[in-house]
């Protein structure tokens, strides 16, 4: 098969869809990749390696669109890339489609084949695609919060762990998953005060299990909701809902009566943030205040840590690059049901249950539609 790497254009994004390490397993398969020049050159990673690793460099994304049969990314295609997918081509990348409808109004019209990272499965549950970025993100998260918290950058003037005599800042982690149980163990380190809030019994046991009494954990209600982000000093929002939109867990009124020089760090920005006064940010311009609240809610943050995060995301996208290299991909969704979970758009028609349900489209059986 004939892969193809094109260069991120996201604002600030130097990860890459491929390393040369994986370029190497590819072509020792008997597959050929094409990688647009300078693609990993930001981390490290450069054409000489790729070419080494049997790579053949191009000097254009256009001539990797026009070219590969699979395009492996890291982040969902922006205008400009959408334009040139194909009806025969397949897209594996993140593709966060439930609150972005123009991005997915460009994929059905394009006929290509595109699979989501963040919606693939694993035989023992989780999201395998997605979880090396939410740890990532998660300790990015704490760090993140911590800079903002600086009377510099719009917060209270805190330092996160205190010093002796003066008390802890208190951080309120939302959702107890690998966002947050990445975060906590982030903030745990910093000396912070931790409270995490999931509505999963079993997660706040494991939690508990892991952190013993250096952590509080509480069910998640309203009430609880409220009253812990009303008293905290940092709020990160790391909810998931696999393929759906994040639910708004923090309303405005919520984030106007919070602490003045507060901080919200939205992780679930990527579904459309778990806070109503949430919107996307980049790295040129990561934070907005809102009634005296700083809002960070940078939608690539793992972008900051692309050597890091490329190699993370690698191990675990490899073997299905592999798998869908070697079968084909059509074959390989077929016998691969967790793989099968992540074909979110496919010849026109929407794939994903909680996309189709998020943007009002209607909703396709993908195993259906493999066999048409």
């Amino acid at each position: 098969m004939l892969i193809g790497v094109p260069k991120e254009v996201k604002n600030h994004e130097y990860r890459v869809g491929l390393t040369p390490s994986s370029v190497r397993e590819l072509v020792a398969h008997g597959h050929q990749v094409l990688v647009e020049q300078s693609a990993g050159a930001a981390i490290g990673m450069l054409d000489t390696d790729y070419q080494t690793a049997g790579a053949t460099i191009v000097h254009s994304a256009e001539t990797v669109f026009a070219e590969a049969e699979l395009i492996v990314k890291v982040k969902e295609p922006q205008a400009s890339e959408r334009k040139l997918l194909r009806a025969d081509q397949t897209l594996f990348t993140y593709l966060h489609l439930a609150p972005d409808p123009e991005q997915a109004e460009d994929l059905l019209a394009s006929g290509a084949l595109c699979i989501a990272y963040e919606t693939v499965t694993a035989e023992g549950g989780g999201l395998p695609l997605l979880a090396p970025m939410s740890e990532v993100a998660g300790r990015m998260a704490v760090q993140a919060g911590a800079m903002c918290l600086e009377k510099a950058h719009g917060g209270r003037g805190m330092l996160l762990g205190g010093v002796a005599g003066v008390a802890a800042a208190k951080v309120v982690i939302l959702g107890g998953g690998v966002v947050g149980r990445n975060a906590a163990l982030i903030a745990v380190g910093m000396g912070a005060n931790v409270t995490v809030l999931d509505r999963s019994i079993p997660v706040l046991r494991h939690l508990e299990q892991q952190f013993g009494n250096r952590i509080q954990t509480l069910y998640s209600t309203r009430d609880n909701i409220e009253s812990q982000v009303l008293a905290a000093d940092l709020v990160i929002g790391g909810v998931l809902i696999a393929g759906a939109a994040a639910p708004k867990l923090v309303s405005a009124k919520m984030v106007s009566e919070m602490q003045a020089g507060s901080v919200i760090v939205d992780v679930a920005i990527d579904q459309g943030g778990c806070v109503a006064t949430s919107h996307p940010t980049t790295h040129d311009e990561p934070t907005f205040i809102v009634d005296d609240v700083v809002h960070y809610c940078v939608a690539n943050m793992p972008g900051a840590v692309a050597r890091t995060a490329t190699v993370a995301l690698n191990n675990a996208t490899l073997p299905h690059v592999l798998h869908l290299a070697n079968l084909g991909v059509r074959e390989a969704l077929r016998v691969d049901p967790h793989l099968c979970k992540g074909l979110n758009v496919y010849q026109g028609k929407v794939t994903c249950q909680e996309v189709a349900d998020a943007l009002g489209h209607r909703y396709h059986d993908p195993l259906v539609v493999l066999l048409n």
